[in-house]
């Protein structure tokens, strides 16, 4: 076993014995991690109460050479996900972070930049910024990074480039926009309209910081969050738990 050092989100806790909890870790070092935190619920000790859901710490734990469980030896808390007020949007939001980083990240593979994009969403959710848009920021920014982003230029069937237009075909499961040539018989495909998809190539890109305050109508934001809650269905094989909770106010 080797000690290792990690600053670390926390995305779910599970009551393991009256003083001890399993978590399961992102971290920024190591990627996803699942460990035992012995004496976690204890009000003294070496974790400090750090372990709260959506908790940003960081952390030393044994590294095990074995499938089990690796071993949280102490926390010191950074920072605690508390959203202003009382509207649960970016409460609900977070936790669909946490679900997308639990279902689409390997265990023990190293994403710092993913890390980075998980603790910015959830900085900005807790200070109550514009956050149905911040989702959609966040979603196509995560699978851009995990090589899943759809193709929004180029035919995901063909490769050819999809000329623009008023609408464009949208396949689920063949990831991405299609041309009318592949569109025929294909199953699962949408009808999307082409400021949709323009939003959605903006939010996707990563060094253009005008996806903040680009211009989009409530509709737009609507349909945006609709080809997006089916597309993270189709990828994780399921519809996710917290994506009935999202707001679809994305203007």
């Amino acid at each position: 076993m080797s000690t290792e050092k990690a600053t670390a989100i926390v995305l779910r806790t599970t009551e393991f014995s009256e003083t001890s909890l399993v978590v399961s870790l992102f971290t920024r070092e190591f990627g996803k991690v699942g460990a035992l935190a012995k004496g976690a619920r204890r009000l003294k000790g070496p974790f400090e109460s750090a372990l709260d859901l959506l908790a940003v710490c960081r952390i030393v734990f044994l590294r095990k050479t074995s499938d089990a469980l690796d071993l949280v030896t102490e926390a010191k808390l950074l920072r605690r996900f508390r959203p202003a007020g009382r509207d649960l949007a970016g409460l609900y939001a977070g936790y669909y972070v946490a679900e997308l980083l639990g279902e689409l990240t390997e265990d023990d593979d190293p994403h710092p930049e993913v890390f980075d994009l998980a603790d910015d969403a959830l900085a900005a959710f807790a200070a109550g910024d514009r956050v149905g848009r911040r989702v959609l920021r966040f979603e196509l920014a995560l699978l851009r990074t995990i090589g899943l982003l759809p193709s929004l230029d180029v035919c995901a069937g063909c490769g050819c480039r999809v000329p623009s237009g008023r609408r464009v075909a949208f396949g689920h499961l063949d990831g991405g926009v299609l041309c009318a040539a592949c569109r025929a018989g294909r199953t699962t495909v949408a009808s999307v309209e082409a400021d949709v998809i323009n939003a959605m190539r903006r939010l996707a890109e990563p060094d253009d910081k005008a996806w903040q305050t680009a211009a989009w109508n409530v509709q737009t934001g609507g349909r945006l969050r609709g080809v997006m809650n089916h597309y993270m269905a189709h990828l994780i094989g399921r519809r996710p738990r917290l994506q009935p909770y999202l707001t679809c106010r994305c203007e």
